[in-house]
């Protein structure tokens, strides 16, 4: 692990980050995590983790963890369609994309507020295209005008025709997926030239408290697969789906990643990953989850730490 001096806004201690990374080791040991995905299952079972198939609750020993962590690229490259606005992820420099993903926005020629629509986010896709200060573009805003089983493609087919900048999607089933990257392969020319140059990547989130649903399982592994990068972003809501401390939420979103990191590495040694999350608190008086509130940019300065720690790319949320 990561010793000495952290980059920039800084709430944890190095001793700090030594208690998280043992108390998420611990969890992973003595609970675990349930994973739902019986292809899921069958590798951390080949890896040599305990799998209950009763329970579907699978326990990790610490050395497959750490040594996930190690494999884990410390830098990648996200590749752009037109090469000039290609970003080396390395952790030395911070880069920007648009928040995601919306569901309502405010018309801008009407002002009324309305449900996001396909067209919508091709819009919102061309002008952060023209903006030097998006880095590269994920799924503004849903499509909701087209039908979910399909909404995925839709989405893809209209961001790749509006923006050159490299696309990082969430998709929401393996069907989806699969095609997704199919896409992406058709435009850049094969496989071996996506894995190469990769013009895309996949991002999945776990569900907190510590599980690895069917649909981010499936796509860590066609992500894997396919070579290209994965973000798994944990959304850990304190006081609701995480303990109510920011330490407590820390460890179990920890454990979800590292999770998630590990079944990466398991399918493809090497497969460039990004920890990632976007913890915020839970606002007891609305029952929402606050992006804006200021235990979300904590939560985001101990992320970015602990992505340093473990010098593994990191996003996290912002507003």
């Amino acid at each position: 692990m990561h010793s000495g001096d952290f980059l920039g806004y800084s709430i944890l201690k190095e001793s700090e980050m030594d208690l998280i990374h043992n108390a998420t080791l611990a969890v992973l040991e003595k609970t675990g995590l349930k994973v739902l995905s019986k292809q899921a299952r069958g590798f951390f079972a080949e890896a040599g983790c305990s799998v209950s198939e009763e329970t579907k609750m699978v326990r990790f020993p610490a050395r497959l963890i750490e040594d996930a962590v190690e494999s884990a690229p410390d830098r990648f490259l996200l590749a752009s369609r037109d090469g000039k606005h290609d970003i080396m992820l390395d952790g030395a420099k911070g880069v920007f994309k648009n928040f995601a993903t919306g569901v309502k926005l405010i018309d801008p020629h009407t002002g009324a507020h309305r449900d996001s629509t396909k067209d919508d986010l091709g819009s919102i896709a061309r002008f952060c295209d023209a903006l030097d200060e998006v880095d590269f573009f994920t799924l503004a805003v849903a499509a909701q005008d087209i039908r979910p089983e399909v909404r995925d493609l839709h989405e893809a087919e209209t961001v790749l025709n509006n923006t050159s900048k490299h696309f990082s999607h969430d998709t929401q089933s393996r069907e989806s997926t699969r095609r997704f990257i199919a896409m992406a392969e058709l435009i850049a020319g094969g496989r071996e030239k996506l894995r190469e140059r990769p013009i895309v990547s996949l991002g999945t989130c776990p569900v907190s408290p510590l599980e690895l649903h069917e649909d981010c399982t499936d796509l860590i592994i066609d992500a894997a697969q396919a070579g290209i990068p994965v973000n798994i972003l944990s959304m850990g809501l304190a006081g609701a789906t995480t303990p109510v401390t920011m330490a407590g939420t820390l460890v179990v979103t920890n454990a979800e990643i590292l999770g998630g990191i590990l079944l990466a590495q398991l399918v493809r040694e090497g497969t460039p990953v990004i920890y990632g999350t976007s913890n915020t608190i839970m606002d007891m008086a609305h029952t929402t989850s606050p992006v804006g509130a200021p235990e979300h940019a904590m939560f985001s300065s101990a992320v970015g730490q602990l992505g340093q720690y473990y010098s593994i790319p990191t996003n996290v949320g912002g507003t």
